[in-house]
């Protein structure tokens, strides 16, 4: 690499009291996850060609 420049990651692990929480908030509905698509493994190429070209809205699941 050329240049002064550094690259760090900013990935924080997740605690018991955070994963507690968040638990928390999805059981009494104050976060609700966004499905946009569903698709089944067989169609796992059009899933992640629909993901990729930045259509989703929300999540893409993959059903086994």
């Amino acid at each position: 690499m050329t240049g002064s420049k550094k690259i760090s990651s900013m990935l924080q692990r997740a605690s018991q009291k955070d994963l507690n929480h968040v638990k928390e908030l999805l059981e009494t509905g104050n976060v609700k996850p966004i499905i946009d698509k569903r698709y089944k493994l067989s169609e796992i190429t059009e899933a992640f060609n629909y993901f990729q070209e930045g259509h989703a809205q929300g999540k893409v699941v993959i059903t086994v």
